[in-house]
């Protein structure tokens, strides 16, 4: 089987990617990128594809969709003080654009 196979994943793990790809290009992700960040999340989720063998009923993590946006938030609010200052600066400026808009 090729790397990248898609054909050894459940329905359930296909629908779940598939919700997961629409919101990354609701937000904008390229398609190609949005398909390898969806993999990826269910993979890390599920631990990969099916897999046989009594005892393999373990449950789903959902720590990475549940995350969302919120690392980005402090990511920016930690490093060096020029580089959170020049970001917030970013987005006073985006936002006031938003607004006036």
């Amino acid at each position: 089987m090729p790397r990248g196979d898609k054909s050894k994943y459940t329905g359930k793990q296909e629908r779940k990617a598939d919700h997961i790809a629409e919101s990354y290009e609701s937000r904008g992700v390229p398609e190609k990128e949005a398909e390898r960040r969806t993999w990826a999340t269910v993979n890390r989720e599920s631990d990969g594809g099916k897999k046989s063998g009594s005892g393999r009923g373990q449950p789903e993590s959902h720590v990475s969709s549940q995350k969302g946006g919120r690392r980005g938030d402090q990511a920016s609010a930690r490093g060096p003080e020029v580089e959170r200052s020049a970001a917030f600066k970013m987005a006073a400026a985006t936002l006031k654009r938003i607004a006036s808009s």
